[in-house]
């Protein structure tokens, strides 16, 4: 599964930022600066809701 990192993430400034990695039965997300953590796997209805969350935030 491929992994992707935050738009945000700017590894000038320590790369604070997630992983967020699908796999069949969850979503999966840690942070970026411990990559040999495990994720935390989230249903993929409490990731889209907090998605959809951050999003609804940004333009309010």
């Amino acid at each position: 599964m491929k992994t992707s990192k935050s738009s945000y993430s700017n590894d000038a400034e320590g790369g604070d930022c997630i992983e967020v990695t699908p796999r069949p039965q969850a979503i999966h997300i840690r942070d970026s600066k411990r990559t040999g953590a495990p994720g935390l796997p989230l249903p993929e209805s409490a990731w889209s809701a907090f998605v959809t969350y951050a999003a609804a935030s940004l333009t309010a």
